[in-house]
């Protein structure tokens, strides 16, 4: 498996940040994802560490349909691609309507024929060739004005794309037409919820799953003994509960609607009721500890070592570790005993962390 973490620019301490990344590289990471969400953008930051780094590849993660047109989009990917020495990987993600409509007032509406539709028309200015596009939703160039067809002017450039997708439209279309996918809520002992969707997008496009890169997350975070276990699980229940209960809006959840398909249909249901009735805490308190061990890397060495295998053993591909930890160097210790633990699956050498020190 390769080794993959997901930072992002929004309240961070830019400084830290850099010395994160930085030092992430050197603990033998291989990719860093750039998140957007309602923050920081996940363009600007990647311009910047593309020149602090030599070997990582760094990705968009995720660039949100409807807050740039697709060809700005494939500018960006394009003049990102050039000034990391071909290193950048685009990720795309359709949001949800409370970003999409409610922050940037674009339509959320058919996010999956915009989908497809956008990845298409950045394929296509990657090439070099004239724009031109008509479909549902966008139309290149614009009838009826003065606009010609133009091609961009940037040198031609292969990127790969990698699409954020939880349902199973979404799913399917990132199987028919993503180098990747970037998963999350992932249960690997219920990975068919996922699989059977991105397998059967696989298929109409004559593909299998060696042709797609199947990239996980999850919180990681080893303690000492199974005796501290309680008050890490707290913490991580209070955050679950905010992605049940209040990611996206009352009816569209896209995250509460994923563990539903994974056997938590009626704790996620009661869930998000408590959370939208404006208890944090009683939704909190109704969130499993299976839920949280099952879809994190907690736990002691051998606990995350064991998950690891079973993660890997599943068909993931590329692990993306969210290390905790309240200072930059609990965080850099939780993520490279982590990375120590993917190599030493596959039998690589390792460096060696010490828990806090």
């Amino acid at each position: 498996m390769r080794t993959a973490t997901t930072i992002e620019a929004s309240g961070a301490n830019w400084p830290d940040l850099v010395e994160f990344v930085v030092e992430a590289e050197k603990l033998g990471l291989d990719i860093c994802w750039m998140a957007e969400a309602w923050g920081s953008d996940a363009v600007t930051p990647l311009g910047f560490l593309a020149a602090r780094t030599e070997r990582m590849r760094l990705g968009t993660g995720i660039i949100q349909l409807g807050t740039r047109s697709p060809v700005l989009i494939a500018q960006t990917a394009m003049t990102l691609a050039r000034l990391s020495e071909g290193r950048f990987l685009l990720g795309l993600g359709a949001s949800g309507p409370q970003v999409i409509e409610g922050l940037h007032g674009v339509p959320f509406a058919r996010p999956l024929a915009r989908m497809r539709e956008t990845v298409q028309i950045i394929r296509a200015a990657c090439t070099g060739e004239k724009v031109v596009f008509e479909g549902r939703h966008f139309t290149i160039p614009l009838p009826g004005g003065e606009g010609k067809p133009m091609r961009l002017s940037v040198p031609t450039v292969t990127v790969p794309i990698y699409l954020a997708t939880l349902s199973p439209k979404m799913l399917e279309l990132t199987g028919e037409i993503a180098d990747g996918w970037l998963g999350t809520s992932f249960v690997p002992e219920g990975a068919d919820a996922y699989f059977e969707h991105l397998d059967a997008g696989l298929a109409r496009a004559g593909r299998d799953r060696t042709d797609l890169d199947i990239c996980q997350g999850a919180e990681i975070n080893i303690v000492a003994d199974e005796a501290q276990l309680d008050e890490v699980l707290g913490s991580r229940k209070k955050e679950l509960a905010f992605s049940l209960g209040g990611m996206g809006s009352g009816s569209t959840n896209f995250y509460n609607n994923a563990y539903s398909r994974q056997g938590w249909a009626d704790v996620a249901a009661r869930v998000r009721e408590r959370w939208q009735s404006g208890d944090r805490d009683g939704a909190a308190a109704l969130v499993t500890d299976e839920m949280v061990l099952a879809t994190t890397l907690i736990g002691t060495e051998d606990m995350v070592r064991e998950r690891l295998r079973t993660w890997r053993d599943t068909g993931v591909d590329t692990v993306r570790l969210y290390p905790a930890g309240d200072t930059l160097h609990a965080r850099l210790d939780n993520l490279g005993r982590g990375i120590d633990l993917v190599h030493g699956l596959d039998g690589r050498s390792t460096i060696c962390h010490s828990q806090g020190g």
